[in-house]
């Protein structure tokens, strides 16, 4: 019966992977770039920025605004009779009614307000090139997620095809077992380990697919995708040596990364958009300190008034006004606005520099991890072949009865695990050449968009 389960299960993946509809890690990246909800709201957010700079020009533009009025009243009395010192006397109904018309414009103008203007139109231009730079990053962010996830899920199906592997011979090898226990040239020990060895295959099996299943969903779903649809991902580095190729050369271009940081803080979105950041923040001491200069403005005005409307512009009158504000004591309040604004400047120069640390050990770290997967995908690919080689060795020495099952089951247990080693390090070498290019800035985003 188990045996049954595991060819249904094995024989259900196979047809599934044959009707399902290929994905290449292109698509995917496109897809992920085109459904992510937090990129979606940062491009939105962008119109707020301009809209900021906009405004922030307008600072430095007089103020203009128009209006008109329009008054009708009518007053009706009734007439009435009245007796004055025996005299009627009749008052007559009367009916009144007035209208008047009026028009105003005004203008206002700062002339100078310590600088604050000028402070508010570089902050908001540092703000929007900063939110800019700030979505560039997190579509690199999006990307290196993706290819991470995308290498998970072929890495966890390649060991699936070692599972599958190392079950159809343990199967076989339990045949040959079971036959040569009937023919009285092993024993029937051998026939209970080779059974026990083909149990843990399929469990190992049925893990393996179990893992394939739950990674794949959390990448469809990390893609805004249906996680029940049937997708088959496209390996895009199966038998590449080119890319192998291009791995090590980005090894040999940064071997001195000393030398490549500042090329490094220059490729960094990130970093460049903190240094906008930290400019924006010097903005606003500008903008605080503009409370301790006097202010200049004046204003302009315009009034009409008329009973008639075709009378309307026959009298006029006009006002000019220039202003002087000058700040005596306003309780420290400027002061207090100066102090935080410094403070919140002295705080993003931290920032900025434990960004900066930051980014050079990531940096150096995911080199070194680099080079040692170079290394090890070398070890790895000729340990498979050494493994290989000793498992058939091991099988003819069995067969002739000069070796035991123990050992030929090692063997193959050795070469199993390091088919598996092989593949996890095939994958880690170029989930790390993402994820240098990624620290290093130059995850390329835009031929995805």
């Amino acid at each position: 019966m188990r045996y049954f389960l595991s060819i249904l299960l094995i024989v259900g993946l196979s047809i599934n992977l044959s009707a399902q509809k290929k994905l290449t890690l292109d698509d995917a990246i496109k897809i992920g770039l085109q459904k992510n909800t937090v990129l979606q709201k940062g491009i939105n957010s962008l119109e707020g920025n301009e809209s900021s700079v906009k405004s922030a020009y307008g600072g430095l533009l007089p103020s203009f605004s128009a209006g008109g009025s329009f008054n009708w009243s009518r007053s009706e009395e009734k007439g009435n009779t009245s007796i004055f010192f025996g005299i009627p006397i009749t008052t007559p109904a009367q009916t009144s009614e007035s209208r008047s018309y009026s028009v105003n414009a005004s203008a206002n103008w700062t002339l100078f307000d310590g600088l604050a203007n000028f402070a508010s139109i570089s902050q908001s231009k540092n703000n929007l090139e900063a939110a800019r730079l700030s979505l560039q990053r997190l579509k690199q962010d999006i990307i290196f997620e993706i290819i991470t996830r995308f290498y998970a899920v072929l890495n966890a199906k390649e060991v699936l095809k070692v599972r599958e592997d190392d079950l159809a011979w343990n199967k076989k090898n339990l045949e040959v077992i079971t036959e040569r226990n009937r023919l009285g040239s092993v024993t029937l020990a051998d026939v209970y380990a080779a059974q026990v060895k083909v149990g843990n295959s399929e469990l190992a099996l049925i893990q393996a697919g179990n893992d394939v299943a739950t990674l794949q969903s959390e990448f469809l779903n990390s893609l805004g995708l249906d996680v029940f649809q049937e997708l088959d991902l496209v390996d895009p580095i199966s038998g590449d040596k080119a890319e192998l190729q291009a791995g090590k050369n980005l090894i040999e271009q940064y071997k001195d990364l000393q030398q490549n940081v500042n090329e490094t803080l220059n490729n960094r979105f990130d970093y460049q958009s903190a240094l906008l950041s930290l400019k924006s923040a010097d903005n606003s001491v500008t903008m605080a300190q503009s409370g301790y200069f006097p202010r200049l403005s004046n204003s302009y005005s315009f009034y009409s008034r008329a009973n008639k409307l075709s009378e309307i512009g026959d009298s006029r009158s006009y006002n000019i006004g220039l202003s002087l504000d000058i700040p005596i004591f306003d309780g420290w309040s400027t002061e207090n606005q100066v102090q935080s604004a410094k403070v919140n400047f002295k705080n993003k120069e931290v920032e900025l520099t434990e960004l900066e640390r930051t980014i050079k050990i990531n940096l150096k770290q995911t080199y070194l991890d680099f080079q040692t997967a170079e290394k090890r995908l070398s070890v790895s690919e000729n340990n498979v072949l050494s493994a290989e080689q000793n498992r058939k060795i091991e099988q003819e020495k069995y067969n002739l009865g000069s070796s035991t099952l123990v050992n030929l089951l090692l063997a193959s247990s050795e070469y199993t695990s390091a088919l598996q080693t092989n593949i996890n390090n095939r994958f880690e070498f170029f989930r790390l050449k993402s994820q240098l290019e990624y620290y290093l800035g130059i995850l390329d985003y835009k031929k995805f968009e």
